[in-house]
């Protein structure tokens, strides 16, 4: 199945960390040969070719560990290491609100379920353990950017009279949003934290590759039709990573 995308700056598929310390794995059909990428806030993540050994990684690895350090070094020169903390409050700026997030612990519960109260978010349950809440948190994102995403992208298709048949809501790490050739758009909730103009940028794009698969000339006409300044607007996306919370783990 085919597929385009707006990419973000730097790539990972791994939802969780490798139990390998220190860095994260992910699998690629396309890769031939392993390669590491470090990424700003100093996570590290090797790509691995299908049915790589655990020790060929760690080998890779130690072999490569000294321009780890110095990968990781550079980008905390320009970009100060932010300390993880769980949220008091989420600003989404992708749909002008604003979320108190409130914690109710419970004792012998190991799980945790999140709740919205106007503008409130609680979790409540196991709210000791930081994963648990991250989780609850993501659910709570993936939801609400389901609610807020389809109308808007329902509208732009018939603006750009560029159809869709399905539409997902993933935390991706490799890019904004994809339109695959099934016809399903997937959007990345990390644009909530974005600004309102990204995010439509994102969801015309998408929309466009319905009709032209690739990022050639005619495809980039097409956006510019209804998105005069993407140029602009689509390098901006490559440094708002740093506009998503620690908390979220996009890196």
């Amino acid at each position: 199945m085919q597929s385009a995308a707006i990419q973000l700056p730097l790539f990972s598929e791994v939802d969780e960390p490798d139990t390998m310390s220190g860095f994260s794995v992910r699998e690629s059909g396309r890769a031939r040969h392993l390669s590491i990428k470090v990424f700003p806030r100093g996570r590290v993540e090797v790509v691995v070719p299908r049915r790589t050994r655990p020790a060929e990684v760690r080998e890779f690895v130690e072999a490569h560990r000294e321009w780890i350090r110095k990968a990781r070094a550079a980008y905390a020169a320009e970009h100060p290491p932010e300390p993880f903390a769980l949220p008091d409050l989420v600003r989404l700026n992708g749909i002008e609100r604003k979320y108190s997030v409130r914690y109710e612990p419970e004792q012998g519960v190991a799980s945790v379920k999140y709740r919205t109260r106007g503008s409130a978010v609680v979790l409540s349950g196991g709210t000791s353990n930081e994963m648990l809440c991250v989780k609850a948190l993501k659910r709570w994102l993936t939801s609400l950017a389901k609610r807020e995403y389809a109308p808007r992208l329902r509208a732009l298709s018939g603006l750009t009279g560029n159809s869709f048949k399905k539409m997902h809501v993933r935390g991706q790490r490799t890019c904004w949003g994809s339109h695959s050739s099934s016809g399903t758009i997937s959007l990345n909730y990390c644009l909530l934290f974005l600004d309102p103009l990204h995010l439509r940028y994102v969801m015309i794009h998408e929309l466009c590759h319905a009709r032209h698969m690739n990022h050639s000339r005619r495809f980039w006409n097409l956006v510019a039709r209804f998105e005069p300044n993407y140029r602009q607007l689509d390098k901006d996306l490559n440094g708002s990573w740093k506009r998503i919370p620690t908390w979220v783990g996009i890196y």
